[in-house]
């Protein structure tokens, strides 16, 4: 009970620090801690080579892995917030033994990839990211006339989604996303310090800094993206096939917010995992996800 009377009274003694430690964890989101790599291509059998992109006009570099296999059929992979491109390494996996070509990227402030460390216009910086990568594939003449699908994880799902919105840029041929997108963008955020994903004190844990913190940080978190969300329904978004994979126990980005952003666009479809959380599902379910997965992409990819 005294517990309990002296974390209220501690909490309703940091309100006036709340709001601004919010702010700080808006950047924070945009700007985590770096993790190494915790495995390379190599680990899981597959051959590579480094390969540094330009981003930017040039200003900074992403940093690529990329695993030749067919090179009529290339699946860009991105990552999760705060993680890196080894992350997605069981994905890679189960494209290289099916035979694509697969190139790995960290986004910016992630991995080996340059520093960005701008608080603005956040949606149209990761989604440079995507479309770089992209545009630096077809640029190489082994890659020039490939089928190209973009591979989103959870965060990095939003920018590979936007980038369908660029009217100026030849659309790629098919999205799969994992874990996202959703329909809403505020409650992402809210759930992400929910979660305790950031560094949050003692005193701002609970009550009513609590509250103050997470409004703060997730409407600021939105706010630094500047973006028109959802996408209207035109143009790529009408003839792009999209595979989303989302879990059902899912508590970042729940199901339910996925299938309405996707009832939205008629070349989407949702596979909903059964007792799946956060990017889970290939391992909550290898066959079932990879088997989703791959006809898919057989389906879309195909010459």
């Amino acid at each position: 009970m005294a517990t309990g009377i002296w974390a209220k009274t501690a909490s309703a003694l940091a309100l006036p620090v709340a709001p601004l430690y919010g702010a700080f964890l808006s950047y924070f989101i945009y700007h985590p801690p770096r993790r190494p790599h915790h495995k390379k291509p190599a680990d899981v059998g597959l051959t590579s080579t480094d390969v540094s992109v330009p981003v930017s006009g040039g200003r900074r570099r992403l940093h690529v892995w990329l695993c030749p296999g067919d090179p009529g059929r290339v699946v860009v992979l991105g990552h999760g917030l705060g993680l890196s491109k080894s992350a997605s390494l069981a994905q890679a996996r189960l494209l290289g033994q099916a035979g694509y070509t697969v190139a790995m990227f960290d986004h910016r402030n992630h991995g080996k990839s340059g520093a960005d460390r701008a608080c603005w216009g956040m949606s149209d910086r990761h989604t440079d990211d995507v479309a770089a990568v992209v545009n630096h594939l077809r640029g190489m003449d082994e890659y020039a006339s490939a089928r190209i699908a973009v591979y989103g994880f959870s965060i990095s799902t939003f920018p590979s989604f936007y980038m369908l919105r660029r009217d100026g840029e030849r659309p790629v041929d098919a999205l799969v996303l994992d874990s996202g997108p959703s329909l809403e963008l505020r409650p992402l955020f809210r759930n992400f310090v929910a979660a305790d994903g950031l560094p949050v004190p003692g005193p701002l844990r609970e009550g009513p800094s609590r509250k103050v913190l997470e409004k703060v940080a997730s409407s600021m978190a939105v706010a630094m993206l500047r973006v028109q969300w959802p996408p209207a329904v035109r143009g790529a978004y009408e003839t792009t096939p999209m595979l989303i994979l989302a879990g059902e126990s899912d508590t970042m980005i729940p199901a339910a917010g996925v299938r309405a952003l996707a009832e939205r666009y008629p070349r989407a479809e949702v596979h909903t995992l059964p007792d799946t959380g956060h990017l889970q599902g290939v391992k909550t379910h290898p066959e079932r996800y990879a088997e989703t997965v791959l006809e898919f992409l057989e389906r879309t990819l195909k010459g």
